[in-house]
């Protein structure tokens, strides 16, 4: 079972499906995309394909390594996102093979459902606070909000009030049943990250993500020690290399690699051993489509220190099309009482509308994130 081809697609709202096919007809799916670069992800992908065509699609290890080692350059968020799809397009296709659903393959399961977390949204204070009511009369347990727009090097202790005003009124209407992550999502910076984590002790948090950039881990000290919030990071880092220095330094609580940028299923799953070995949870990052997050829940599945699962039904970014609109049956991701069973269906567990797919595709997207500026001028962090 030999690859014959990889297609790419790029498809609203901001997503890139890979297609592998194999000389025998058996093809499977994966995503492989940096939100803002599907573009060059995809023209990483037909480079890469060079080390894929005519390769026995069986031997996913040897090929990963392949992709990863057979460039002088490594690592980065476009080359380990293609990696990243394509290895989950392999893992769908053995999975299809064989009949089994890519859990199986990997030793079989350790939980039959996995709790996931809804986005809230919003930048007034009120509107984060409806919009937690209705997840919460949905079902879900556990909710994630951005803590912040622009923030300063040292910003105004009216933007920290309203912070912890926006916090306080989701714990209010939710009560303390429900888990409350707030993403600082890069934008605040050392100093004011300190001040914010204080501020925001008394509404118990189930964690804080990204209080600071990835490239300040050396902040992480003086940050976390300051506090008892769980602290999360790792969707903008892309290897088990990237991991090992920042879990040895026993400063995270949780990480949170991405399936379709931390070189997929074969190397999130050692990522998630070694946090492990380390106490620390994993909470896989996945604001993307339906292809990422059947590769996450089959990683969820075999992983006993994932705790909970990001997924991106209804989430901010999803204004023309939603994680349910590419899937034949759209019930293998129902969610109940804030849980998701674990696909059992061969490969990743779901199948594609691929005329949707190439329709789509035809008009393609060109999502960016936006360019935020503080009131000086100067490039703020988005």
């Amino acid at each position: 079972m030999k690859v014959e081809r990889i297609e790419t697609f790029l498809v609203p709202p901001r997503w890139l499906f890979a297609k592998v096919t194999c000389d025998d007809g058996t093809f499977g799916w994966g995503e492989p995309v940096v939100e803002g670069k599907a573009e060059t992800v995809a023209a990483a992908v037909k480079e890469l394909s060079e080390h894929l065509i005519d390769r026995d699609a069986e031997n996913i290890e040897d090929i990963w390594q392949t992709l990863y080692r057979g460039g002088f350059y490594r690592g980065g968020p476009i080359l380990m996102s293609a990696i990243a799809g394509i290895d989950q397009a392999l893992w769908d296709i053995k999975g299809k093979r064989h009949g089994m659903p890519v859990h199986q393959l990997l030793g079989g399961l350790v939980r039959e459902r996995v709790q996931v977390y809804s986005w809230i949204g919003g930048d007034r204070p009120q509107d984060v606070c409806d919009q937690a009511k209705r997840q919460v009369e949905a079902g879900f347990r556990a909710l994630k909000m951005n803590a912040c727009d622009e923030l300063h090097y040292v910003d105004s202790h009216a933007k920290v009030e309203a912070v912890a005003q926006r916090v306080a009124l989701v714990r209010e209407a939710v009560g303390s049943g429900v888990g409350i992550a707030v993403d600082f999502h890069g934008r605040v910076h050392r100093a004011m990250a300190k001040v914010l984590l204080r501020e925001l002790e008394p509404y118990h948090l189930m964690f804080v993500e990204e209080p600071v950039l990835p490239e300040h881990m050396d902040a992480l000290a003086s940050i976390s020690s300051s506090s008892s919030i769980p602290i999360a990071l790792g969707e903008r880092l892309y290897s088990r290399w990237d991991f090992k220095q920042i879990l040895a330094s026993g400063l995270v609580d949780i990480i949170q690699p991405d399936l379709s940028h931390a070189g997929g299923i074969s190397e999130v799953r050692k990522i998630a051993s070694m946090a492990e070995a380390y106490d620390v949870a994993v909470a896989p990052h996945c604001p993307l489509g339906p292809i990422a997050l059947a590769a996450c829940l089959q990683l969820d599945g075999v992983t006993p220190n994932v705790f909970i699962q990001e997924q991106s039904l209804g989430i901010h970014y999803n204004t023309s099309n939603d994680l349910l609109d590419y899937l034949q049956d759209a019930s293998v991701f129902t969610y109940h009482d804030g849980f998701v069973r674990i696909p059992d269906g061969p490969g990743l567990g779901i199948d594609v509308k691929e005329p949707l797919i190439r329709e789509l595709a035809a008009r393609g997207h060109a999502w960016h994130n936006p360019l935020w500026r503080h009131e000086d001028g100067t490039v703020a962090e988005w």
